[in-house]
């Protein structure tokens, strides 16, 4: 998770680099810079969990994050600073980091529902 969460925050990095000198587009770009880099972030300190409910607590902190970082993409897209290729690659590799993050969340809560009872 960590690698591919790394990769789409050096692109959405590099994306609002030419948005902010290209474009001359700042307030979006920054709340997109934010959020996405928030991500890489957060999984990275979630490593370093006291407790599997740290751990999910960091993780729900990422998917909102994730949810944030789409958002601000798709204002982007929408007065056409991205071309509809760019947000929706971008858009996609979002939701795929979306998807991983909930079924590890799961795993962890079905996890750690079994160990309760044992």
């Amino acid at each position: 998770m960590s690698d591919k969460s790394f990769l789409l925050t050096i692109r959405v990095v590099n994306l609002c680099k030419y948005l902010m000198v290209e474009k001359m587009e700042h307030i979006p770009s920054k709340q997109v810079y934010r959020s996405v880099t928030c991500v890489g972030a957060m999984i990275s300190e979630s490593g370093y969990k006291k407790s599997k409910n740290d751990f999910l607590h960091k993780l729900s902190i990422v998917q909102k994050e994730i949810n944030k970082t789409i958002y601000w993409l798709s204002l982007l897209s929408s007065p056409n600073y991205l071309i509809t290729k760019q947000f929706d690659c971008l858009k996609m590799d979002a939701i795929e980091r979306l998807k991983t993050l909930t079924a590890l969340m799961k795993n962890t809560k079905s996890n750690r529902s079994l160990t309760t009872y044992n």
